[in-house]
């Protein structure tokens, strides 16, 4: 009963230790809040997202400023614990029966494309000499869905602060020239509205983005790019599932007849995300629900990257963020041509 006790305590005092540092990231979570809603006020749109400024916030109070020693226990919690239920909560918002009225063929060329775009990207990071867990950071943030892509994929991989930051802030800057330069395109070309909602929805990071992009073309085009981002979105348990599964492979010594590891191959939060992603198909989660939870799912993301910011000395992120960039571009052309050899295959012009 006294080790019981004593590892009560323990945590009880490991929980009160995180509180001026999760306070802090909240602070600084509201700070990133804000300036976006600036931005809509000055601009009519935020140029930047409230988890991107955030970041940038966090990680210019480190590089100026440092961070005293009280905080870093509760950044690491908020960095950690609260963006893996940000994770869970993620998949509230993605109904599997929606998403099959899309036909076999397009679910299964998008998927297809996902995992091609992934290796793709992830060689062409290597190429660059990025070092192999940012690469695969850059890679799955542009395949997938961005941000989320990356914040998911980290944990799984031990990847360093710096390398989500970096990630993360170079991914924002390329989504929004993709959202400002797709619409010109499909005026110069002159694609249907189905064609180009598919293109969007396969380049376009994120959901809003998604909108932004399509908007000016009409309802069948946002519908449609709606829909392909999230059969993307749903192939992040797979790709993390496999990336898992081959990093457990290569921590094999030779010879080896260790059990691969499940727990460590598919964590909690993943196992959480397509569970939540379940009951909402099953329409056990009730629609008044689903934003109140994307609320929630949101917040914990901005309060996890203050933390993520917080963690970090910008000098490092910019230090390789000239390859980043490259790799970034480079694999988001790659992305563009085959979406283009997608729609091709499908017959739809």
């Amino acid at each position: 009963m006294q080790v019981a006790h004593t590892d009560n305590q323990t945590a009880i005092e490991s929980w009160k230790a995180a509180i001026p540092g999760v306070a802090l990231c909240s602070a600084v979570a509201l700070l990133g809040f804000l300036a976006e809603q600036t931005e809509k006020a000055l601009f009519s749109r935020a140029w930047f997202e409230s988890l991107v400024m955030a970041i940038l916030i966090g990680a210019s109070i480190r590089t100026f400023l440092g961070l005293h020693p009280r905080f870093e226990a509760g950044v690491k919690v908020s960095a950690k614990l609260l963006l893996e239920v940000a994770i869970v909560l993620l998949g509230a918002s993605i109904s599997v029966s929606a998403i099959a009225g899309a036909g076999p063929a397009l679910i299964a060329g998008v998927a297809a494309s996902v995992f091609i775009a992934v290796l793709s990207s992830y060689t062409i990071g290597r190429m660059l000499k990025l070092e192999h867990r940012l690469a695969l950071l850059v890679a799955c943030g542009n395949s997938i869905c961005g941000n989320s892509a990356i914040v998911a994929v980290a944990p799984v991989i031990k990847a360093r602060a710096e390398d989500v930051a970096a990630s993360i802030a170079f991914t924002a800057a390329l989504g929004i020239l993709v959202v400002l330069l797709l619409p010109l395109g499909q005026h110069a070309t002159g694609m249907s509205a189905e064609s180009y909602g598919i293109l969007s929805g396969m380049t376009v990071y994120a959901v809003p983005q998604v909108l932004a992009a399509t908007a000016p073309v009409g309802l069948l085009s946002m519908q449609t790019g709606t829909l392909v981002k999230l059969i993307r979105v749903m192939m992040l348990a797979p790709v993390i599932f496999c990336i898992g599964l081959v990093g457990d492979r290569n921590g094999e010594q030779a010879g080896s007849t260790r059990r691969i590891e499940w727990s460590k191959i598919t964590p909690w939060f993943i196992v959480g995300f397509v569970a939540l992603m379940a009951l909402r198909s099953l329409g056990m989660i009730p629609n008044q629900a689903v934003n109140p939870i994307e609320a929630i799912a949101t917040a914990l993301t901005i309060v996890s990257m203050a933390a993520l910011g917080l963690s970090v000395d910008m000098r490092t992120i910019l230090s390789s963020g000239g390859r980043v960039l490259a790799a970034g571009t480079l694999s988001l052309g790659l992305l563009v041509g085959i979406s283009l050899a997608l729609l091709h295959l499908l017959g739809i012009r």
